[in-house]
């Protein structure tokens, strides 16, 4: 991997194997999509804390998720659209904004939850989002062959819908991985019922 990489700071949280698609127009982010569609630099997503203020050094947060172009469109507004996909997680080195306001930094691998399949109990999660499905089309799109029988997978796509702080969403992704799918499940008992 190029020893700097590219951010693209945003209001939410994309997970290995999560599907995002994104709205181009202003000129340091075509410069983004230029360079990594090219090779010469990577980018990843980065969260935004939003408890903080715009200019200060934790407004986006630590851990990172690098990207892969997957499709670009031209929208019906004439801006270019792309279709990114989670794989890896990574921890931020070091961090800094180039000649335009891009964001850049240096990153270091840190490890991410494995594919394990799911129990009967788990299986609510997957019911829960196939209804989220159903109301959003097109999130669904998004996951033409989703993976219902992968925890891993499961609970990284709830990770990134539900609207969780920064700070419990971070806390949730250093647990173990059935673990935090317990927490998911009990939160989606509580505050999902209208869904079903």
């Amino acid at each position: 991997m190029n020893p700097t990489i590219a951010l693209f700071p945003l209001n939410t949280l994309l997970l290995p194997e999560g599907r995002m698609r994104l709205r181009l127009f202003e000129p340091r982010y075509l410069r983004l999509m230029k360079e990594a569609s090219s090779g010469t630099r990577p980018f990843a997503i980065a969260s935004i804390n939003p408890l903080v203020s715009q200019h200060h050094q934790d407004r986006i947060c630590p851990e990172v998720t690098l990207v892969s172009i997957v499709d670009f469109e031209q929208l019906p507004d004439g801006l270019l659209g792309i279709t990114v996909e989670g794989t890896g997680r990574y921890q931020i080195s070091k961090r800094w904004q180039e000649y335009d306001q891009l964001h850049a930094a240096e990153l270091t691998p840190i490890p991410f939850w494995t594919a394990q399949n799911t129990s009967a109990e788990q299986q609510l999660l997957w019911q829960k989002l196939q209804l989220v499905f159903k109301q959003y089309p097109e999130l669904a799109t998004l996951y033409p062959q989703p993976e219902p029988h992968n925890l891993c997978w499961l609970v990284s796509r709830w990770m990134e819908l539900l609207p969780l702080t920064p700070h419990l969403k971070r806390q949730w992704l250093k647990q173990d991985l059935a673990e935090t799918a317990k927490d998911l499940e009990l939160w989606l008992e509580d505050s999902l019922e209208e869904i079903s």
